[in-house]
């Protein structure tokens, strides 16, 4: 019998060495081992705050695809949607320590690596009906046309069925052939979402606009329920299209450790408190104090709170 999923998102996985000290990558001597991936990172959130959540995606049946795989069953993960892929690689990546709030040096070894074969023959038709909500990242979006194509195919599916689609656009510039592809194509897919989740530099580069009401106002136009953008220090602000609309202070956080990982803490916030049909303003508020928790540890997920660490 089909499991009932809250939420699916699609994405890469990659085995993650964070430096045990500062300094340049090239001198540290150890590190610690660990899962990353922007759609990761957001399923994890929402399974830790009880929600079923099912990821789609291929690893390599090597040593660092089993730690994903292991990594899933960990945080309670469905893992129907992923392939053990034998031809190709797990990718993996190296991140400098930082303890001051500067964003940290990452070097990523993903080129032609398993998630990014990802194509329409990973989508299960049956698996993803058996999901109410569809998360997708402009990450998986860049990976590959084939993982492209996978992603449009799921949003226009899941669309059809009138189940509900947030969309994180999270550039990744260097990985496309150009930034008037990133634009059109992330855009594309940003169209068919219910909610778009920009931050406020992103939405100046996707739409051209300059403000925050103007930068929703554009997806608004296309048919967007909700825009909510990341404003930085200030937190955030919201728009619908029935014209609800305000600004949501951030969290005050005395200590920054590591900004990697907050943009996904802030989506798992509005994703998991809409889908739990909390007013939009609550779940921007969520996101908020969520994304807050996640800059003041080490590592991408470790700041992901469970329901009992959140309400506390």
């Amino acid at each position: 019998m089909q499991k009932t999923l809250d939420a699916i998102t699609i994405g890469e996985a990659m085995a993650m060495f964070v430096a045990t000290q500062t300094g340049e990558l090239r001198e540290v001597e150890s590190f610690i081992k660990r899962v990353a991936g922007a759609e990761l990172n957001v399923a994890t959130g929402l399974a830790r705050l009880g929600l079923n959540v099912g990821w789609v995606s291929r690893v390599g049946d090597d040593s660092f695809g089993h730690f994903v795989l292991d990594s899933l069953k960990k945080e309670g993960i469905d893992a129907a949607g992923v392939t053990l892929d034998g031809r190709f690689a797990t990718g993996f990546q190296l991140k400098s320590k930082v303890e001051n709030g500067t964003d940290p040096i990452v070097e990523y070894f993903r080129k032609g690596s398993a998630a990014s074969h990802l194509s329409v023959e990973d989508f299960n038709a049956r698996y993803f009906a058996s999901a109410r909500h569809l998360h997708l990242s402009g990450v998986a979006a860049a990976l590959s046309a084939s993982s492209y194509e996978l992603l449009d195919h799921a949003a226009a599916a899941m669309k059809a069925q009138g189940k509900t689609i947030s969309f994180d656009p999270n550039l990744r510039p260097v990985l496309w052939k150009s930034e008037a592809e990133m634009v059109e194509k992330l855009n594309h897919l940003a169209f068919q979402a219910d909610w778009v989740l920009p931050g406020v530099k992103e939405g100046i580069v996707l739409t051209g606009q300059k403000t925050p009401e103007a930068i929703a106002d554009f997806y608004l136009d296309q048919g967007v329920k909700a825009v909510v953008l990341k404003t930085g220090a200030d937190g955030a602000w919201f728009k619908t299209a029935s014209g609800e609309q305000g600004a949501v202070a951030a969290v005050k956080v005395d200590n920054v450790v590591d900004t990697v990982g907050a943009g996904d803490g802030f989506a798992v916030g509005v994703i998991s408190a809409l889908l739990e049909g909390k007013p939009l303003q609550q779940a921007v508020e969520r996101g908020n104090k969520i994304g807050s928790l996640a800059i003041q540890v080490q590592g991408d997920s470790e700041g992901l709170p469970t329901r009992a660490q959140l309400g506390a």
